[in-house]
């Protein structure tokens, strides 16, 4: 079956163009992708595929190694949140971080704009705010680029420009100040917007001594009575509901601690106001 395009050299099973790279940090990127169908439909905090094949050349000094070289030309195929507001088609955004030794993202991170990729055709996933009771608060809590799909929920309930249209509070840990990805986007809203709430949080503050903010592990900070004083809004069960995402373990150590307080997962029968994604 014949998977390269010869007059570009490029494998036909490609469906994207990778239009714009921004760099957070060497290992923290912003992409985004246009599909060659504008047809692509998704809810604020789905995620959809992403791939390349094989034969696709890795960032230096990053990658898994040799492979079969019958696989050159099959794809790889990651599920990355995304990061775009639901009312955007023509382009698709998604907040990736490297792992060195991965299949993929050495990959996508040596993609130069102009390059061609694969997308899925739709976002897929149930991590969405229609979960979430339309009179609640809500609590989005997030490690790394977990915070890509609540990225995505806020500027879908702010419909483009202005301000999201219920009251939210993000609560995003990084290891470092500079890991903070769209800081300066979330603390425009947190400024400008009376019902938006940034906490940004650091957990190794003797490595990035310039920042003066909050430092601590997440769960920690979910643990503290003073929780909904952090977060400007009450921690009640019956007035508030929580979506954590990120590292498995602070999900889970989050969700435990929450449990105590009267949050709950619920059932497909009734829905609860405790919402997970592990990340990874």
């Amino acid at each position: 079956m014949e998977t390269v395009d010869k007059s570009t050299g490029q494998s036909s099973l490609y469906n994207a163009t990778l239009v714009s790279r921004i760099q957070v940090t060497p290992q923290l990127f912003i992409f985004r992708v246009k599909p060659d169908q504008p047809t692509f439909e998704f809810k604020a905090g789905q995620f959809t595929v992403l791939g390349l094949t094989w034969s696709s050349p890795c960032l230096p000094g990053t990658g898994p190694g040799a492979y079969p070289p019958e696989k050159a030309e099959r794809l790889i195929r990651r599920a990355y949140s995304i990061s775009s507001g639901s009312q955007e088609r023509d382009e698709i955004e998604f907040y990736i971080s490297l792992i060195t030794s991965g299949e993929l993202t050495p990959r996508l991170f040596q993609l130069q704009e102009g390059d061609r990729l694969f997308m899925g055709a739709e976002g897929k996933g149930i991590f969405t705010l229609d979960k979430a009771a339309a009179d609640k608060n809500i609590v989005l809590v997030a490690t790394g680029t977990g915070l890509a799909p609540y990225i995505s929920m806020v500027r879908s309930l702010a419909l483009g420009e202005g301000c999201p249209t219920r009251t939210i509070t993000i609560l995003h840990g990084a290891r470092y100040s500079w890991d903070l990805g769209y800081r300066a986007e979330l603390e425009s809203l947190d400024r400008n917007c009376p019902h938006f709430h940034y906490v940004p949080i650091i957990t190794r503050p003797t490595e990035d001594t310039a920042w003066s903010g909050r430092v601590g592990r997440l769960d920690d900070w979910v643990a503290r009575p003073d929780l909904a004083e952090v977060c400007q809004v009450p921690i009640k069960a019956n007035q508030t509901e929580f979506f954590l995402c990120g590292h498995p373990e602070m999900v889970m150590n989050c969700a435990t601690l929450l449990t105590t307080r009267g949050f709950s997962e619920g059932t497909r029968k009734e829905p609860g106001n405790l919402h997970l994604e592990k990340y990874w």
